[in-house]
């Protein structure tokens, strides 16, 4: 009888400690399911982008750099649904900007591009990164958002620069006295030796 009334209480404690521990569960995945959708919905405040050209030159070159005008029109389609569509536009974008570098127009295909290019593509993966992990820091998503909106700004803006400082015409003598200026052409000097030190022949 003692042992029966033992097993009986046994088994209402164990049934009363899941029911308990069920109870715990549902509150913490209500709990985390309200976060995920604090997350969504800041990250879905903070989404937007520059994805119209700001620049005449920008806008031109719509039409000859096919990689540029993909990756704006990335930038352009914004996703709706949760996390996860957010997580593959973020691969996406990374995938486009990866190709800007590939083929960058003649005009366009110096350092100063190239520089703004390179941060470009460190901001876009940084935001692909921080999107991807467990814990999503919504705050530095929304930040990085804001960066790369500047550094399109301020790739196009460069590229504007580049375009104005071609349509200056080159005044009489300025090509010759550029090709003096550049030190590849130069005369390499000859070291000079000194007759009084000691030789190995």
């Amino acid at each position: 009888m003692k042992y029966n009334l033992a097993v009986f209480f046994s088994l209402v404690f164990v049934f009363l400690s899941c029911k308990n521990d069920d109870q715990k569960r549902l509150a913490e995945n209500k709990k985390e399911t309200q976060k995920r959708e604090a997350i969504f919905t800041n990250i879905q405040k903070g989404w937007v982008f520059y994805d119209t050209p700001v620049t005449e030159a920008s806008e031109n070159n719509m039409a000859t750099w096919n990689e540029w005008r993909m990756f704006l029109a990335e930038l352009a389609q914004k996703p709706k649904k949760n996390i996860g569509a957010f997580q593959q536009k973020s691969k996406s974008l990374s995938k486009k900007v990866m190709a800007l570098n590939d083929n960058i127009p003649l005009e366009f295909n110096k350092p100063q591009i190239r520089t703004r290019i390179s941060t470009l593509i460190t901001k876009v993966q940084l935001l692909d990164l921080f999107l991807h992990l467990d814990n999503i820091p919504d705050k530095k998503v929304t930040n990085l958002v804001s960066e790369i909106n500047l550094e399109l700004v301020s790739l196009q803006r460069q590229m504007d620069k580049i375009v104005e400082k071609s349509k200056i015409p080159i005044e009489e003598g300025e090509s010759e006295l550029m090709k003096m200026m550049d030190a590849s052409r130069a005369i390499p000097t000859t070291p000079v030796i000194d007759p009084n030190l000691p030789r190995v022949e």
